[in-house]
């Protein structure tokens, strides 16, 4: 599918690794250590600094839907949920059960979240709008302190109000 060119962006939740091609999106994912800092292809795409502009606009509360081409390697299950988690709509969540009967079978609860935590393009697939049955945050691969943090900015852009969690 090609190479991902890799490009960061300090966002106010911490730095972000963004990777693309010429063609699309593939990863947006936080770092947190050093080590995790990766040279890929020099350059940064056109889709890549849209994506950071886009992601600025985000932090800012002026922008609720990316209109960006996001692509990653999965299988058909993991691109299933991943497509469904495109249709939670901003500052709103769904548990994991819910994201299991949109899929067509509740038994397939711990596949979808399996798959939800394996997402690759953070904030952008929003994994973080899926919450527990009981209303509380569960399993976050960025922190559940990121995942509280993005779900109370889009609550309060959207609703007004910062009382979600």
């Amino acid at each position: 599918m090609g190479e991902l060119h890799y490009t960061y962006y300090e966002s106010p939740i911490g730095l972000l690794k963004i990777g693309g091609t010429e063609h699309y999106i593939g990863e947006v994912t936080f770092v947190d250590n050093p080590d995790q800092l990766t040279h890929g292809e020099p350059g940064i795409t056109e889709i890549m600094h849209q994506c950071t502009e886009q992601l600025i606009e985000f932090f800012h509360g002026n922008r609720r839907d990316f209109e960006l081409p996001v692509h990653q390697e999965g299988t058909d299950f993991q691109k299933r949920v991943w497509g469904e988690l495109l249709e939670i709509p901003y500052g709103k969540t769904i548990s994991y059960m819910d994201l299991a009967k949109r899929l067509g079978d509740p038994k397939v609860i711990r596949a979808a979240a399996s798959s939800n935590g394996k997402n690759n393009i953070a904030i952008i697939v929003p994994c973080h709008r899926v919450i527990g049955s009981d209303r509380s945050l569960v399993g976050y691969a960025g922190g559940m302190w990121r995942k509280k943090w993005l779900l109370q900015l889009e609550f309060k852009i959207a609703h007004g109000v910062q009382t979600l969690f």
